[in-house]
């Protein structure tokens, strides 16, 4: 069961109780991410995820780690295009150690100089060590390929040179123009007592920063052909992403796409996961996936196989994508891509951390938050013929965007099997 109390101040708290569960996890959410950046600053909200880490007025950086740690529990935070979340999981017995501890990072950290000219080297590291994994590094140039001259196709770690311009008054006026309460989210699932927990958070609403709600750019480029971005490396391997524009968060069509994507490739029964693989052995790697935002969306074919295959591939892809757009899926496999959705449902939401990530994110999406059952309903009605008209939406040319790291120099011949 769900439920949701608000401070006066905006600050918003929700729980899931689960009182057979033996762990408790704990999210402080914002409602802000890499798309509400201005260009200069970019990678700034994900530059305020690792500060946060690196000590408070009371608790040095190992003293935050030892705090949670010591009570067999463990922390973490990431930051996405429209959210970010700092987060931790203990004994249910120990909510109000984890919670010390988050609050205590979110209002009091100290954003120390000397450590963040130290942390700016670390994220450095960690953008060289993406430009050395193909895989990642493909998505963001997908990225930028789909939404050029904007936000969602920056990277959220930013560049080095935004990196280096950033000082610490860019991060602190940024953090205090965003991290507004009636933007921020305490979820928590598992054993406790929402009561219980909503008094605890109340001790530390009065912290939490007041203003106007921050804003983000809309999507307003329009796509009127495929694209294609080339990176050319020496790799064993090429990797591929091809992003097809879809529909938002808030878009009926959404359940439809979910069940699109499970029949193309979200699992090994799927079509390109049998032809690509078990049939034709062009790839070890092989799936699709969707990203689903406030007013755009995406669908993502992503895989790793022989250079000299990657044509044969894509073939075979837009092949897929045009039978799923002409003719309605069988119904057994319609059947078994709805019933393996629904299932994984049910798995994930076994686990108090996923729970709770359930309740912050659509909360922060849509101000609401739909139980699972309802969502399983929504997926129990969308029909063969539904999931068929969503194909014909979002399966056209003009939608397609195809990023390569690649020993390839010419894009040419690909960008004709884009079209078809």
């Amino acid at each position: 069961m769900y439920r949701m109390s608000r401070h006066q101040n905006g600050l918003t708290v929700i729980t899931a109780e689960m009182p057979h569960m033996a762990s408790v996890s704990i999210g402080i959410w914002v409602g802000v991410g890499g798309r509400y950046e201005p260009a200069p600053l970019s990678g700034v909200s994900h530059f305020i995820e690792h500060m946060l880490f690196k000590g408070t007025r009371r608790r040095t950086a190992k003293q935050i780690s030892q705090d949670i740690e010591g009570v067999g529990g463990y922390l973490n935070g990431f930051t996405t295009e429209e959210s970010t979340c700092f987060y931790a999981k203990a004994r249910h017995d120990r909510f109000r150690d984890l919670l010390d501890v988050l609050m205590d990072m979110f209002l009091n950290s100290t954003f120390d100089p000397v450590e963040i000219d130290k942390e700016r080297s670390v994220i450095k590291e960690e953008l060289a060590m993406y430009l050395d994994q193909p895989q990642h590094h493909v998505q963001e140039l997908l990225n930028e390929t789909l939404w050029p001259d904007h936000p969602l196709g920056r990277s959220l770690t930013g560049t080095n040179e935004t990196l280096d311009a950033m000082r610490r008054a860019d991060i602190l006026r940024y953090l205090r123009q965003t991290y507004v309460s009636n933007r921020a989210v305490v979820a928590a699932a598992g054993n406790l007592s929402h009561d219980k927990f909503v008094k605890s958070v109340h001790r530390f609403a009065r912290g939490f920063l007041q203003g106007a709600r921050p804003r983000f750019a809309p999507v307003t480029h329009a796509q009127t052909a495929p694209r294609v971005c080339l990176f050319t490396k020496a790799v064993e391997q090429t990797q591929i992403a091809l992003g097809i524009r879809a529909c938002s968060r808030h878009d009926e069509r959404r359940f439809a796409l979910r069940l699109l994507s499970t029949i193309l490739g979200e699992n090994m029964s799927s079509r390109l996961w049998q032809i690509l693989r078990e049939e034709r052995g062009l790839a070890y790697s092989i799936g699709s996936s969707i990203s689903c935002f406030d007013d755009v969306g995406t669908l993502t074919i992503s895989a790793g196989l022989d250079t000299e295959k990657v044509g044969e591939a894509l073939r075979l892809t837009v092949r897929e994508m045009k039978r799923l757009s002409s003719a309605a899926a069988p119904a057994a496999e319609f059947r078994r891509a709805r019933d393996y959705v629904i299932g994984q449902i049910d798995l994930s939401l076994e686990n108090t951390e996923n729970q709770m990530m359930w309740l912050a994110e659509q909360f922060l999406g849509d101000g609401k938050i739909l139980s699972p059952a309802e969502i399983k309903q929504r997926l129990s009605t969308v029909t063969a013929n539904e999931v068929r008209a969503a194909a014909r939406d979002f399966f056209r040319p003009e939608r397609f965007s195809l990023a390569l790291v690649s020993p390839l120099k010419k894009t040419a011949p690909l960008s004709k099997l884009l079209v078809g």
